[in-house]
């Protein structure tokens, strides 16, 4: 059995009728297309598309400073009150 990850669910066929009255019916929170009973794709909206985007962004930030720290003996120090 497939996870969802959405509340809400709409079948492909009736997400061609109006895509747009879709995303407004859940309230701008994701929505799984299913074609047989399975996730086709999913659809959201542009904002929470950034946060997304951003979330990941965040994540790639701290792998590389968790990487950074264990090369503390490669550091440089620097003062930065004299900038």
């Amino acid at each position: 059995m497939q996870t969802i990850y959405a509340d809400y669910c709409v079948s492909i066929s009736e997400f061609k009728k109006n895509p747009a009255q879709t995303l407004r019916s859940a309230e701008n929170k994701p929505v799984a297309v299913l074609s047989h009973n399975r996730a086709a794709f999913y659809m959201v909206t542009p904002e929470l598309f950034e946060a997304m985007v951003d979330a990941l962004a965040d994540l790639e930030l701290a792998e590389l400073a968790k990487k950074r720290m264990t090369q503390i003996d490669q550091a440089i120090e620097v003062d930065i009150g004299s900038i």
